[in-house]
């Protein structure tokens, strides 16, 4: 039976690639968000520091392994069969659990998931024990589950989330009363020192404390580091400040973008050294496991696992090439690439779209915090409130080109003061949550910065609210999951294993299609909403010209595919196109969101054309909400199995569909090739075709005065031809609003 505990060594390893992948994707975030939000450097040029980065911190994590053996459970009170199906468990529900909020957009915490699923497992199995054993009760849980060590890491968690926030808001707020929002005529006399302290903290915590969790740094340099730990900061802090001040003097380097770009390397290696464990501790203590208990020759239901109980340094090619399969995971995800929008835009400084809703409690901190802040003004004395408010006075253009969502003070910020923190937890062996250390910094840096205004603080707040609702969801979820698979795998045994793999594979497998199409989506979408190419060219009347296209494009679609899919009661064809409706309506508010980016740029040259462009994207949105009033209807008429609609009202529904496609088809063209001077045609044959609807209207009226339609019949009916009636209207109203913009503006451009 040896060889069936092999394979599942090897299962666990095949699995701990597939969660270094899915982990990675989750986490990218964690280090690439604060240069990119930035934009300190270029994208690659931050992504190779990231990758060095991760590969110097995976050296450094071989402590941290010990969280995966014994930090949760007692091993010694399992034998190998149990700690086999322990670590299967774990490892399956990681990978599905961390691949199902990664494709829905949940936020997550790979740290909370490893956690809990290790507390789930081990429960589930000890439940199973106390239950065959005459001799014990459930209050001898405890003999079975390192308590202590749990309750230790739940709460260094928690306690993480709170000292983040106030430690990054803290030195956020200092740091802006020292440098203010005009930081570059400020660098000449404090950047460097600036830079000098953050670099100095990072290189403590990061080097020096990592220095021990090592595999291959001598025990006397290990002492040497320990005990000149402070002449080593000390030179380290006036060796950087005289290379930041002289690189300024010579080269005028802006010191806080070298804080960002080391931070980020900092970052990235504190990462890999603190979440390493969550990807692959668990296939080596099972290695670890299979060797002992193969050398042992004793049966697998006999064998106890003093032996994880033992110190461990796992070997420093493991844990390089789980580095590298980091790195190749960072260039290559699309999901590593879109999980930094969520941070970027809850702590970017300007205003936009958001990406929450405002609820009652953001509400109600709100009006609490601007209740203290008239209390606190009447308090200060008028020079300090001046003084401090002159601090915070944004300049009207930004200091760092190419628009970005906030400077490089907080960017630095952002990185020196997560970095360190995630390097204290590494050094105590403490594993925490990196995405909420790097999350809840970049939140506290914000609020300092007052990023959160009175027109966004709601909606940020809420923001961040529904991340750390994350937390709890992904605790519960990853408890609740582990405790259930390991409960299956302990009573099927191999044959529940086989099936558990499978099902992870597939599910994998179709979340990574669900992604790929949702992301395929999202660029279309993208393309159209894309905002940076308007110049003074005219580009701008293009986009306008494509929007409006794109828009009648898939307006034509779904109509199309509504009433045929109604009439045909296909009812996977009107559900896909339900799904699309709620992406065109989704295009259309971003187009909306974006309206004030557009207008400031549109004005500079046209300033009497806004108000056309404003009109296009009023009836745009018109025109979605008529198509949503046919296709939800026509979805729940034929998924909840009503009555078909009868042979003439199909026959009226097909002709009229027919008639408006074509309508749609001619103004899609005169709208690509801009020739408005057709558009009097186009509208006489628009008004025809609502007289033609007010006819199939009276042919259903008399319907109703013979009974031989019901009420529900009668209500889709008459709805369909009221909502088909609506779109020509808006339609025609779009296309006049379009070529009032596009003939007033080539007016003014000339």
């Amino acid at each position: 039976m040896d060889y069936i505990y092999l394979i599942f060594v090897i299962v666990l390893f095949a699995l701990a690639i597939s969660d270094l992948i899915v982990g990675v994707s989750n986490d990218a975030v964690n280090f690439l968000n604060s240069a990119i939000g930035a934009k300190a450097a270029p994208g690659h040029i931050i992504m190779i520091v990231a990758s060095l980065g991760v590969l110097v911190g995976a050296t450094f994590s071989s402590g941290m392994m010990e969280v995966a053996r014994k930090g949760i459970f007692n091993p010694q009170m399992f034998n190998f069969a149990e700690i086999m199906t322990i670590f299967l468990a774990v490892m399956i529900t990681d990978v599905i659990l961390l691949d199902l909020f990664n494709t829905i957009g949940l936020p997550t915490s790979t740290t909370v998931s490893i956690v809990f699923e290790l507390l789930g497992a081990s429960v589930a199995v000890s439940v199973v024990k106390i239950a065959m054993d005459a001799n014990e009760t459930m209050a001898d849980l405890g003999t079975y589950i390192n308590s202590g060590s749990a309750l230790a890491i739940i709460g260094g968690i928690l306690l993480s989330v709170v000292l983040a926030f106030l430690i990054g808001s803290i030195i956020q707020y200092i740091s802006r009363l020292l440098f203010s929002f005009r930081y570059r005529r400020n660098l000449k006399w404090a950047g460097s020192a600036f830079g000098g302290i953050a670099i100095s903290a990072i290189f403590y915590f990061i080097v020096i404390k990592g220095l021990k969790g090592t595999t291959y740094v001598p025990e006397h340099v290990l002492e040497y580091v320990k005990t000149h730990t402070f002449t080593i900061i000390s030179l380290s802090f006036i060796g950087w400040t005289l290379i930041l001040q002289i690189l300024y003097v010579l080269f005028k380097t802006n010191a806080p973008r070298v804080v960002v770009i080391l931070g980020t390397f900092a970052l990235a290696m504190a990462f890999a050294g603190n979440d390493l464990v969550n990807f692959i501790g668990v296939p080596l203590a099972g290695l670890a496991s299979y060797k002992a208990y193969a050398a042992s020759g004793m049966e697998p239901s006999e064998y106890m696992m003093d032996i994880l109980a033992q110190p461990v340094q796992s070997g420093t090619l493991i844990l390089l090439g789980a580095g590298a399969v980091m790195i190749a995971t960072l260039w290559t995800s699309s999901k590593a690439k879109s999980v930094v929008a969520t941070s970027v835009d809850l702590s970017r400084q300007d205003e936009g779209a958001e990406r929450f809703d405002a609820s009652t409690f953001s509400r109600f901190m709100v009006r609490v915090s601007v209740n203290f802040n008239e209390g606190l003004a009447k308090v200060l004395p008028q020079g300090v409130r001046k003084g401090i408010e002159s601090r915070f006075q944004r300049p009207e253009k930004p200091e760092d080109p190419g628009n970005p969502a906030f400077d490089m003070i907080r960017a630095a910020v952002n990185l020196s003061v997560a970095s360190i923190l995630i390097a204290i937890a590494t050094s105590l062996k403490l594993p925490l949550s990196t995405t909420y250390v790097t999350f809840m910094v970049a939140m506290g840096a914000s609020l300092a910065d007052r990023a959160w205004g009175r027109d966004s603080a709601v909606y940020r707040i809420t923001g961040v609210f529904t991340v750390i609702t994350g937390w709890f969801m992904t605790a519960i979820v990853a408890f609740s999951a582990a405790f259930i698979v390991a409960l299956f795998l302990n009573f099927t045994n191999i044959v529940g294993i086989v099936i558990m793999v499978g099902i992870a594979t597939i599910f994998i497998i179709k979340t990574h299609a669900a992604h790929k199409s949702s992301e395929a989506r999202k660029k279309e979408m993208a393309s159209e909403n894309e905002q940076e190419f308007i110049d003074e060219t005219g580009k701008y009347l293009d986009r306008s010209n494509n929007a409006v296209k794109t828009s009648l494009i898939k307006a034509s679609k779904i109509y199309f595919v509504s009433i045929n899919g109604l009439i045909s009661e296909d009812r996977r064809k009107l559900k896909t196109i339900r799904n699309e409706i709620h992406d065109y309506t989704n295009h259309i508010k971003d187009l909306k969101d974006n309206l004030y980016k557009f207008l400031e740029k549109l004005n500079k040259l046209t300033p009497e054309t806004g108000h056309y462009y404003v009109q296009v994207l009023d009836y745009m949105r018109e025109m979605a909400h008529a198509l949503s009033y046919i296709v939800e209807p026509a979805h729940d008429h034929v998924a909840n199995k009503h009555k078909s609609l009868k042979k003439d009202q199909q026959k009226e529904l097909t002709e009229l569909s027919e008639k408006i496609s074509e309508i749609f088809n001619k103004t899609i063209h005169l709208v690509k090739e801009a020739k408005y001077n057709e558009l009097g045609e186009i509208v006489a044959e628009m008004e025809d075709l609502i007289s033609y609807i007010q006819e199939i209207r009276r042919q259903q009226i008399k319907r109703i005065k013979k009974g031989s339609v019901n009420t529900r019949n009668s209500m889709l009916y008459l709805g369909l031809l009221q909502e088909s009636k609506n779109l020509l209207l808006f339609m025609i109203n779009l296309l006049k609003a379009q070529r009032d913009f596009v003939i007033y503006t080539e007016k003014h451009l000339d």
